[in-house]
């Protein structure tokens, strides 16, 4: 009887081993539908920075990505390593095809080559939600777990994430009202709740100083005047120029009127990291690194 035991269980190993494991299926819903990967995807090439970042946290790494405006903290995929694949704008459809990736991520710029790259490889949009920012922030993230078989490491970072929020929003508190502004050249615009920027009140909990910034501005440039009249107790600037090159908001902001404001006198103007805020523009590392910007501003 013991011998006809271990006779059965080499077989059953003999059987196991011998059986080869079938892939399954992986099938995500994301900003333009529905997409299906026969299982894991191996070579990733990513249009999103955002989704780099969050690739890069989770130990997966991409094959290929835009060859133009990689920020600073991701200069290690300048390296000839990676394959350069076009713009955030322009894919490279001849270098995708010889490429042969398993996944493309696109976002916000490049969300409007899905259908064409979609012919190459299966593809993803991760773009945002203005409207809901930091749940479309999460939601992505999740995809990107369920993708690579890592929902546990995406929610490990989620929960770091929901933390350096609820310090941005505790410190919100009794910080008083703010208004955020992108200077862009010599023009400013302002922008409020439901923006591209409005996760600082949205999210972090920021009063704003004016509840309908578009109806207000009629979506126009803003003028020192306006910042005046609605004089912020919290200035937040984000610097267009000095994400693509060199900026110059401060020298803009530093005039007679701007100057007249509390925030301006209380040295009450933060600065939001420019590359995180309009380069990358999205992904739970960028918004915990905003967060924990604003907390620290708001907290001082």
């Amino acid at each position: 009887m013991t011998i006809r035991r271990t006779a059965t269980a080499l077989l059953a190993g003999f059987v196991a081993l011998s059986t080869p494991v079938v892939a399954q299926e992986i099938t995500v819903t994301h900003a333009q539908g529905e997409t299906t990967l026969p299982g894991v995807p191996e070579k990733v090439v990513s249009f999103d920075f955002a989704a780099i970042e969050t690739l890069e946290a989770i130990g997966v790494d991409v094959a290929g990505l835009p060859g133009s405006n990689l920020p600073a903290h991701l200069e290690k995929y300048a390296s000839d390593d990676y394959a350069k694949v076009g713009s955030l704008f322009e894919p490279d459809y001849e270098a995708l095809a010889a490429l042969e990736p398993d996944l493309i991520i696109v976002a916000g710029r490049s969300s409007g080559a899905y259908e064409e790259l979609a012919k190459i490889a299966p593809t993803v949009d991760l773009s945002n939600d203005w409207a809901d920012f930091y749940g479309s922030i999460q939601a992505n993230a999740d995809i990107v777990g369920q993708l690579f078989d890592k929902e546990a490491e995406i929610d490990a970072l989620k929960a770091e994430t929901d933390a350096k929020v609820e310090a941005a929003k505790a410190a919100a508190a009794d910080a008083g009202k703010g208004l955020i502004v992108l200077t862009s050249g010599a023009e400013v615009s302002a922008y409020g709740p439901g923006s591209r920027f409005g996760f600082i009140h949205d999210t972090l909990g920021v009063t704003p100083v004016i509840e309908d910034v578009e109806a207000a501005t009629h979506g126009d440039a803003i003028s020192f005047e306006f910042i005046l009249e609605a004089n912020p107790d919290m200035l937040f600037v984000i610097d267009r120029d000095a994400a693509t090159g060199s900026g110059a908001a401060a020298a803009i902001l530093d005039n007679e009127l701007v100057a007249e404001t509390s925030a301006w006198k209380n040295g009450d103007v933060v600065y939001i990291d420019p590359v995180r805020a309009y380069i990358v523009n999205g992904g739970l590392i960028s918004f915990g690194i905003m967060a924990d910007q604003v907390a620290e501003a708001l907290s001082q």
